[in-house]
């Protein structure tokens, strides 16, 4: 989920891959040895002149075969799009990095997923390129455009849509409950109520997946808290996980689960399957909290449902917590960086293709794909969106959301992002108190 967009066969696969903390294996080494051999080797293996471009496979990539394909058309310097399945993309990526195999330019998540490869200095800072050429940087939302930055520093241009995590509701069930939206957190917990009295599970909650609890967790640290709280851990102060406030949103979960918020069964629920979004569909659960990718879940999936009976609205502020209600977190969307290896004019054309995904015509491609375009000033395209409604409450939300968090499994580094997920299952199944929660964290357990 996230991150990447939709797979070819299903909207949920290429983001619940994305969404794994993923480790350096033997495997994934010999699926980039393998993907060399075939004819898609690194910077100055098949061709000198050659960019070569790494691209995770899914539904959006047909965006990125078209952009290879104009950009060719006036550029000396071509670009030959890899396609690379979005199963063990992240590990492929990581193992291929500083070998000959290392793609010239490549997807990414941002923030903790390419932190390894500032630190190393295999990327290119892209700072000074966006100082002195600002219609490129103002081409993109300012926010998402931040939120791939590592160390203050500029490293990737956004590429795909974006995905933002956005509080679903089923319609037929509110309408039969007599029930509105939440906009505060007492809204919210009269609605468990209410829809426990009404044989309905609240929230749809795929609890035998961290990641999906991991959605609860940064909306209430945000509210709570503010941004800044997790950008401190994310700086690297580890210190911040003692924040008044993280303890306040883990007693939140608390309260939620505690409430009967989720039901009873959450833990053995899925999301790869379909499981908890089937049971929201299906009016068994009134709401649920996932990425905007939902929409196309539904679609796919449950399409009447989600013509008719899919209602959305941002996450409530919480009483006495000073984060802004408007901030969004989630993915805010995906990232081309350039290898450092890269120079001379071959960089320049690296960096012409970059641009192309600043233009119009790419926002328009997105659109046509069923995505929301990163790009400023792209809400006059969404008229044409399978679903204009719906993309323009994205664009909304996004565009005036004072900041834009990282899902904290992309923005930190693997070694503490896997932990972490580990710490809030525990947390979401009793196994852990708030307080031995934000111990765990400080400690790095």
């Amino acid at each position: 989920m996230q991150r990447a967009v939709r797979s070819p066969h299903s909207p949920t696969r290429g983001r619940r891959t994305r969404r794994t903390v993923l480790t350096w294996t033997a495997a994934a080494v010999m699926a980039v040895a393998t993907l060399g051999a075939c004819g898609s080797g690194g910077p100055g293996e098949e061709s000198a002149g050659d960019l070569e471009v790494w691209v995770y496979q899914d539904a959006s990539t047909a965006v990125q075969r078209k952009a290879v394909e104009r950009f060719n058309e006036t550029s000396d310097i071509k670009a030959k799009l890899v396609e690379v399945p979005g199963e063990g993309y992240q590990d492929k990526m990581r193992s291929a990095m500083g070998t000959p195999n290392a793609p010239d330019v490549f997807f990414n998540w941002g923030g903790g997923s390419i932190s390894d490869f500032v630190a190393k200095d295999m990327l290119v800072d892209l700072t000074p390129v966006l100082e002195k050429d600002s219609k490129l940087k103002q081409a993109f939302v300012p926010s998402i455009l931040d939120s791939g930055r590592v160390e203050g520093r500029y490293y990737g241009t956004p590429m795909r849509g974006m995905q933002p995590v956005v509080l679903f509701h089923n319609k037929e069930v509110f309408d039969k409950a007599g029930a509105e939206p939440p906009t505060s957190w007492q809204d919210l917990l009269d609605l468990v109520d209410t829809f426990k009295d009404e044989g309905v599970t609240p929230f749809a909650l795929a609890g035998s997946d961290a990641w999906t609890e991991l959605m609860w967790l940064e909306y209430l640290l945000d509210r709570t808290g503010g941004d800044e709280v997790f950008r401190r851990i994310q700086d690297g102060d580890s210190g911040a996980w003692d924040d008044p406030a993280v303890l306040k949103a883990a007693g939140l979960v608390r309260e939620l689960v505690d409430r009967g918020a989720f039901g009873t069964n959450y833990k053995s629920v899925n999301y790869t399957a379909d499981g908890a979004s089937t049971l929201f569909a299906k009016g068994r659960a009134a709401m649920h909290l996932m990425g905007s990718w939902e929409y196309s879940n539904q679609k796919a999936n449950q399409p009447e449902f989600a013509e008719k009976g899919l209602g959305w609205s941002t996450f409530p502020e919480v009483p006495g917590g000073t984060g802004d209600p408007a901030n969004v977190v989630g993915n805010p969307t995906n990232y081309w960086s350039v290898n450092s290896r890269v120079t001379g004019e071959r960089r320049e054309a690296a960096l012409e293709f970059l641009r192309l995904a600043g233009t119009d015509w790419y926002a328009e491609q997105l659109v046509d794909n069923g995505d929301v375009p990163a790009t400023a000033g792209a809400e006059k395209l969404l008229g044409k969106h399978s679903a204009p409604e719906y993309a323009r409450f994205q664009y909304t939300m996004v565009t005036d959301a004072p900041a834009f968090t990282l899902s904290w499994d992309q923005a930190l580094p693997s070694r503490q992002a896997a932990p972490m997920l580990d710490n809030i299952q525990k947390l979401f199944n009793g196994q852990l108190e708030p307080q031995a929660f934000v111990d765990a964290m400080k400690a790095g357990k």
